[in-house]
């Protein structure tokens, strides 16, 4: 029986090897099937992107779908202003090059809006420093810049209030108290003590506290001379 016993343990544990071993070759095989998939799959994407360098450059929705297709197997055109995709298509000069005059832009205007930038201003900015004969952007290029200058961790991002998308460009952690109230004067543009209260049910220590922050951080400025006094939301004004 104890014989039995050691070789029962012995063909289950030669089995067990045995199936290891299987896996292991098809899990190599079906990554090696995968790896040849992706690579020809990219070397496609080359050939697009060579057969349409022209509506990439020129086109601002056909580039969001490039950037899209490459964004499905990995790709990353902004990952470098070398190589192959900066050499074929320019796409990573132009997004660097975007992202500099976005970056200048909402420096320049920090000291009126607190670093707090509508979307739609900021891209009317854009369209006016580059001139007439620029190459046309869309928000998805602003977006795209705007990914290539956050990993340095100054602060720039696309925040959302309601409907309205802003751009951040100072550190700046808004926590959800500061974003509920600033949806809440996404419409309107202002926002009263009284009327966060009443709208939301919160006491008025804590809509205090957040409209005190906002003004600190010249997000907001008051109007003492309404009543009850008015806080205006200064980026969702046009500063043109």
């Amino acid at each position: 029986m104890r014989q039995r016993g050691i070789a029962g343990i012995q063909r289950a544990q030669a089995q067990k090897t045995h199936f290891e071993r299987v896996g292991s070759e098809l899990s190599q095989q079906q990554l090696a099937q995968l790896k040849q998939q992706l690579s020809v799959f990219k070397e496609n994407l080359e050939s697009f992107s060579i057969k349409y360098r022209n509506e990439i450059r020129s086109n601002p929705q056909f580039r969001a779908h490039f950037q899209s297709m490459c964004a499905s197997i990995g790709v990353d055109p902004l990952a470098s202003n070398k190589g192959f995709w900066a050499e074929v298509l320019g796409v990573g000069d132009f997004y660097y090059e975007l992202a500099v005059q976005i970056a200048e832009i909402c420096i320049a205007t920090r000291e009126k809006n607190g670093g707090l930038i509508d979307l739609q201003d900021l891209k009317r900015y854009l369209e006016k420093s580059r001139g007439k004969n620029a190459q046309q952007i869309s928000d998805d290029d602003i977006a795209q810049s705007i990914k290539s200058i956050s990993t340095l961790g100054n602060g720039f991002e696309i925040v959302t209030f309601g409907s309205r998308k802003m751009v951040q460009s100072v550190p700046r952690e808004l926590n959800k108290d500061y974003e509920t109230v600033l949806a809440v004067a996404q419409e309107s543009g202002f926002v009263t003590r009284i009327g966060v209260e009443r709208m939301l049910g919160w006491d008025e220590g804590r809509v205090e506290s957040v409209l005190t922050k906002l003004l600190q951080d010249s997000v907001c400025w008051i109007d003492l001379q309404a009543e009850p006094h008015q806080y205006w939301v200064a980026g969702f004004f046009s500063q043109d």
